[in-house]
């Protein structure tokens, strides 16, 4: 089995490295194509107005200038079209990806792409709490019989998987859950406003996101519970039950 890793946190993340064991512990086929910087927030955007630029650090590593879509792009249909991954893992982000954070972030981007161009994708997300120490081996530890158990699965063609675990370490890990994707009761972005040297505006953005009271057999209250949180992503995004309805008003 070959495996493709990206991520959105950078070529030199941390989570990268825990992914890479993720992946060895599964196959010796592993080949990682990622973002040279950070690109957390970058959805499934594609860099089209500036040149891709691709660094090789071996046959089976590279790093590319640009957004987890570009990578994954970049994997499928240059530098391995004629070896395409059986699997691609995305991940391990530095953080959580619950509720809505799964229509910003880049981690799930990378395993949208994979999905939508054949390939069996799933995102992992290392859940942080209100800690400043990352339990990454919580991930590590559990990532890979979980993995084993899906690939046993048909997940059907428009559908990736996301899992998050949460911020405890791996003992203290409450079970697995599949979950449906929840919804925030509050959201905090802050804009901060700043003037640079020559006197000039400018803002940083932050993304500040809560739990709030989530609701039975949703990712955000396994993740409040000490679970793992295994939540099937559908691409297709129409309302199959307002169609009808829109139909007859149209008509």
């Amino acid at each position: 089995m070959r495996i493709l890793l990206s991520n959105d946190d950078g070529f030199y993340a941390p989570g990268m490295d825990v992914l890479k064991k993720i992946a060895y512990s599964l196959s010796d086929d592993v080949v990682i194509v990622a973002p040279t910087k950070e690109q957390s927030g970058a959805s499934r955007s594609l860099t089209l107005h500036d040149p891709l630029r691709l660094t090789k650090y071996s046959d089976t590593e590279y790093a590319v200038e640009g957004t987890p879509t570009d990578c994954v792009m970049m994997a499928l249909n240059h530098i391995f079209p004629d070896d395409k991954p059986d699997l691609i893992l995305s991940g391990v982000n530095r953080g959580a990806n619950l509720g809505e954070d799964v229509l910003y972030s880049g981690t799930v981007a990378a395993a949208s792409e994979g999905t939508l161009l054949g390939v069996p994708a799933i995102a992992l997300s290392q859940c942080m709490g209100n800690s400043e120490k990352i339990h990454w081996e919580t991930a590590e530890k559990l990532a890979p019989a979980i993995i084993k158990d899906l690939l046993k699965l048909d997940w059907g063609n428009d559908v990736l998987i996301n899992i998050n675990f949460p911020p405890v370490a791996a003992k203290d890990v409450q079970g697995v859950q599949v979950t449906r994707q929840g919804k925030r009761d509050l959201t905090n972005l802050l804009i901060d406003a700043r003037t640079d040297a020559r006197g000039r505006d400018y803002y940083w953005l932050g993304y500040r996101p809560s739990l709030g009271s989530p609701s039975e057999g949703e990712d955000l209250q396994a993740i409040e519970q000490g679970k793992v949180s295994v939540t099937p992503l559908c691409l297709n995004l129409t309302k199959d039950t307002l169609v009808s309805a829109l139909q007859d008003a149209l008509d």
